[in-house]
């Protein structure tokens, strides 16, 4: 598989991710709620949407990932993996109570704790590399599994 294969695939994913990650927040924002500390709705409709978006792209993409099967999964996982990292580091900017989130949990898990401003901005990088690290992972493993099982549902013709 060329590498413009490999990116032509992920953006694929991309687009694909684009167009069902808010429908399918749609249902599960009305099925498990919004509150809470662990936002259940919106976690399971990303975790969905990645798998899913996987899966199409590799559906689509079969042919070229039956070439060199494990070597192209793996390459376009890890391509995967790394533009949902971007995404995940950008995020919390464009996000104007990313911070404010993140100093209410750590004061419900600490009643009563004062931190300085440096603490503050610690915690808060701390935060950040924790959702990019989950992010990563759950890319990685979706796309593994999505890509995978995406290219047996349409295997090649055999000649």
């Amino acid at each position: 598989m060329k590498f413009g294969d490999i990116v032509t695939c992920v953006a694929s994913i991309s687009v694909i991710f684009a167009l069902i990650a808010f429908p399918l927040e749609m249902v599960w924002f009305s099925a498990l709620g919004i509150s809470g500390m662990t936002h259940c709705g919106y976690i399971v409709s990303l975790i969905i949407s990645l798998f899913l978006s996987a899966l199409i792209s590799g559906y689509i993409f079969a042919g070229k990932i039956w070439e060199a099967r494990r070597e192209s999964i793996t390459k376009i996982a890890l391509l995967w993996a790394a533009l949902v990292m971007l995404f995940a580091i950008i995020v919390p900017a464009a996000v104007a109570d990313w911070g404010l989130s993140v100093k209410e949990e750590y004061l419900a898990m600490n009643p009563g704790a004062t931190l300085s401003t440096s603490e503050w901005v610690t915690w808060e990088y701390m935060s950040l590399d924790m959702f990019t690290f989950l992010m990563v992972c759950v890319a990685l493993v979706s796309g593994f599994i999505g890509l995978y099982i995406g290219s047996m549902l349409r295997r090649p013709a055999k000649s």
